[in-house]
């Protein structure tokens, strides 16, 4: 799997390392994600669907992934498969998003920014 990929799918993944909120959050849903590599060797775009449920981010094929969102929007996601890691942070607003994203495979680094639309 590219680091795109990962980087993609743990941002994507929108999502705070704050706290998990523990009532029904405004951002909860189905949310596409687009991640654009801006520097490294990865993919020059990835796209993916994540779920935001309670203020917890989720990918349906992913384990070791966390990711939230909190009460402000803010966000942050990371993930981790095998040598491959990705994380990055942004805000959400509304119905849209945006942040930064940065990872690595192996000994390749790659990093970006994501945009987000709620679905």
């Amino acid at each position: 799997m590219k680091i795109v990929s990962l980087s993609a799918i743990a941002i994507g993944s929108m999502i705070a390392l704050a706290p998990p909120a523990q009532a029904r959050s405004p951002y909860d849903g189905w949310w596409d994600l687009v991640f654009v590599t801006q520097a490294g060797g990865c993919d020059a775009s990835y796209n993916f669907t994540v779920n935001v449920a309670n203020g917890v981010v989720t990918h349906p094929n992913l384990v070791r992934f966390r990711g939230y969102v909190a009460k402000s929007g803010a966000v942050r996601a990371s993930v981790t498969v095998q040598d491959k890691y990705a994380s990055g942070s942004g805000r959400l607003f509304g119905t849209k998003g945006r942040g930064k994203w940065s990872g690595y495979s192996g000994s390749s680094r790659c990093s970006g920014y994501w945009t987000a639309q709620r679905n």
